[in-house]
């Protein structure tokens, strides 16, 4: 059993981040942003070129992240690999000592650096989580044995300011059926709506799986604007108008995470928090000390 599924079997109140690989073969910036990250979170989403922008591979990014001291969660997309290459990416992180995953379809090639680019798309988040509990189970999706099985926690993406609503909602209970553990979500901001998604996934996940709640930190006005036209996120005027107000953007920004991470940790049915800090890993732990989310508890991993 992994850390992560440790203190979410626990009920721990979890922190993850997201750590981008950087756009090169760099492994001293993996490290870096690793150090940034380490004593503030439990553990690190490695992004699977995020953007649909070529970055180093999440797998071999997340035995780097492994390798200073921290849990990696290995982000994987159907968006650029067949059912062959992702069940043996599976098996070779596995071998490598990974065991979180959270699956996702990946977004839009032709919203990135090369839009020529084929969208494979062989498998959608719900097909990519079958593959994986089937993984686990010890069967490929052919059906063949496998003799050692890959151990692993399983993760998947939700949505919840998508329109309408019931679309997500939809595909989250696929996803949960399909053998989604926990889930994490887009970054918050308009929690009346996300109280009434949460309410509607409670109300139907007999399992009860752990959700980890999205907080993006704003760094300066014109990335609030950008990230405002995002499919998914829900940014409103009142946030835009603080960032373009604020003598200091930066602190700004971390003030808006950190008062998200707090009402979010007093929702009934929130397990964690998960931080977006786009290339600015230093702000993770300005906006955990302030949220008063240390010290981080240590989980009880178990051998198997």
């Amino acid at each position: 059993m992994s850390a992560l599924a440790s203190l979410l079997g626990s009920k721990e109140f979890v922190v993850t981040a997201e750590l981008n690989p950087p756009k090169s073969a760099s492994a001293s910036v993996v490290r870096r942003r690793a150090e940034a990250l380490r004593g503030s979170v439990d553990a690190v989403n490695v992004t699977d070129s995020n953007r649909g922008t070529p970055a180093m591979a999440a797998i071999p990014a997340a035995s780097i992240v492994r390798s200073v001291g921290l849990e990696p969660i290995v982000q994987m997309t159907g968006r650029d690999r067949n059912r062959i290459a992702l069940q043996a990416d599976v098996l070779g992180a596995a071998a490598l000592g990974i065991e979180n995953f959270v699956f996702m379809s990946g977004d839009d090639p032709k919203q990135g650096s090369h839009p020529d680019a084929v969208n494979v798309k062989d498998l959608d988040g719900v097909g990519l989580l079958k593959m994986a509990a089937g993984l686990r189970d010890g069967h490929f999706l052919s059906g063949d044995e496998i003799k050692q099985p890959p151990r692993m926690t399983i993760g998947a993406t939700a949505s919840p300011f998508t329109k309408p609503m019931e679309a997500d909602l939809t595909k989250t209970f696929e996803k949960i059926a399909a053998g989604a553990e926990f889930l994490q979500t887009q970054p918050v901001f308009d929690l009346a709506t996300f109280s009434q998604w949460l309410v509607e996934v409670r109300r139907a996940d007999v399992r009860a799986i752990p959700i980890i709640a999205g907080v993006l930190v704003l760094r300066s006005p014109e990335q609030a604007e950008r990230m405002a036209k995002v499919p998914g996120l829900a940014i409103g005027q009142q946030t835009l108008d603080r960032m373009k107000a604020a003598a200091d953007a930066e602190s700004e920004g971390i003030a808006i995470a950190v008062e998200q991470a707090r009402a979010l940790r007093a929702l009934p049915g929130v397990h964690g928090v998960h931080l977006y800090a786009i290339e600015w890993p230093e702000a993770v732990g300005r906006v955990v000390e302030a949220a008063a989310l240390l010290p981080r508890p240590q989980a009880k991993v178990v051998a198997v």
